[in-house]
């Protein structure tokens, strides 16, 4: 097999686990590649840009936090490679794996006893007059946001052509069912589970209190126009940027293919009562 190693930047522990674990795989057998270079290669791996890297492995390694588990997903998803996120970040509801847990959790890769699970992505893209100007794929979620100033936006909301409503906020999250326990989740968002097959809608500071969050089919086109007169910002997965000029508009649809992951050793609601803290009083 093929492993390749994507290191969160700045963090030793993550250079010293990607040397033991590829040290194991490559006495195996198995060939390692390193995306960019974090340190001073190391024998036994072998340096891949990043526009190759989904082709070029069979296995993604993701060490660091869900950060850079998001930056693994823009990678390799479109390449059917599935990911294991081994966690050293502070939260770490996607790099499900702790750290002490890394060498059985390899183990278990190479002998083909984990089960992979596929998440719902979506196609994001930002028009202007009806022509698309570009568009990224999200694994978490889009947020329209204000943009240089704190000033209040103008949304305009469509699913599939209909209106669904027009409304003053500080903007607005479309998140996935993955992203829905991150931006959307603080913004007073519901937690959605990962095998659902939808989109949720949440303002981010409505001025009227009566605008709540909205799930919708995961099917259906969503449209917001930026009917502000200022521009506004968009964010997708928190590492894709574009100013929204008055009148553009960001479409959303379900993305073609899904990201692949190896499944954790926790379910997903002790996932939540641990890192939401639900058990505590």
């Amino acid at each position: 097999m093929r492993f390749g190693f994507l290191l969160r930047r700045n963090k030793p522990e993550a250079i010293e686990t990607a040397r033991e674990l590829s040290s194991i795989l490559a006495a195996s057998g198995h060939a390692c590649f390193l995306c960019e270079e974090p340190a001073a290669p190391w024998e036994g791996v072998t340096l891949v840009p990043r526009a190759a890297l989904g082709a070029s492995i069979d296995v993604l390694v993701v060490l660091g936090g869900d950060g850079t588990f998001l930056d693994g997903a823009q990678l390799v998803a479109d390449h059917g490679v599935p990911l294991i996120g081994i966690n050293l970040g502070s939260l770490g509801f996607m790099t499900q794996f702790a750290l002490p847990e890394a060498r059985l959790a390899m183990a278990a890769v190479v002998a083909g006893e984990l089960p992979i699970a596929e998440r719902m992505r979506m196609r994001v893209s930002h028009l202007s007059n009806g022509v698309e100007l570009a568009s990224q794929n999200a694994l978490n979620d889009a947020a329209v946001t204000q943009g240089k100033q704190a000033r209040l936006l103008d949304l305009t909301t469509e699913v599939d052509g209909e209106m669904i409503s027009a409304i003053k906020a500080d903007g607005l999250v479309i998140a996935t069912p993955t992203g829905s326990t991150a931006y959307s989740l603080a913004a007073g968002g519901p937690v959605v589970t990962p095998g659902m097959e939808a989109l949720v809608m949440t303002p981010i500071c409505p001025h009227a209190l009566t605008y709540r969050s909205v799930v919708l089919p995961a099917k259906g086109l969503i449209r917001i126009t930026n009917t502000s007169e200022h521009q506004a910002l968009l964010t997708v997965d928190g590492q894709w940027t574009r100013e929204l000029s008055p009148g553009d508009q960001v479409e959303i649809r379900r993305a073609s293919k899904p990201l692949r992951i190896f499944a954790g050793p926790r379910p997903f609601f002790t996932v939540l009562r641990e890192k939401l803290r639900w058990a505590e009083r």
